[in-house]
């Protein structure tokens, strides 16, 4: 399926890392979304019924990264993955996650994961 719907650069603090700094208080982080299913049947009718409804998956994610502490990234990103599937109208879900302020003594601009999930 090469459809897709994509969201970018969704910003949200959340309480998710190993270090006890990072346990302590919110960080951001950055989430992108590819949502994979069939637009065509949307694009004909154009009727938000019969496709995902991109807020709906932006909740999803924002409710795990504000939710319960994680402590890695693949754990955050494999659970927004999961809330994004409840919607049976996707069939597959890129999650891009970035931690944009890591605690590390090298400066950068991010550390994250992406990872894709088939129901």
């Amino acid at each position: 399926m090469e459809d897709r719907i994509e969201v970018r650069g969704l910003r949200v603090d959340g309480v998710h890392g190993v270090l006890e700094e990072e346990q302590l208080r919110p960080q951001p982080f950055e989430v992108d979304l590819d949502l994979y299913l069939d637009t065509a049947p949307a694009a004909s009718d154009d009727d938000l019924a019969i496709t995902a409804d991109y807020c709906v998956a932006v909740d999803a994610a924002v409710a795990v990264v504000t939710g319960p502490p994680r402590q890695l990234l693949e754990s955050l990103a494999g659970a927004i993955a999961e809330r994004v599937l409840e919607d049976r109208r996707i069939d597959a879900v890129t999650v891009v996650l970035r931690k944009l302020s890591p605690p590390l003594a090298s400066r950068v601009a991010s550390t994250g994961v992406r990872i894709h999930r088939r129901r």
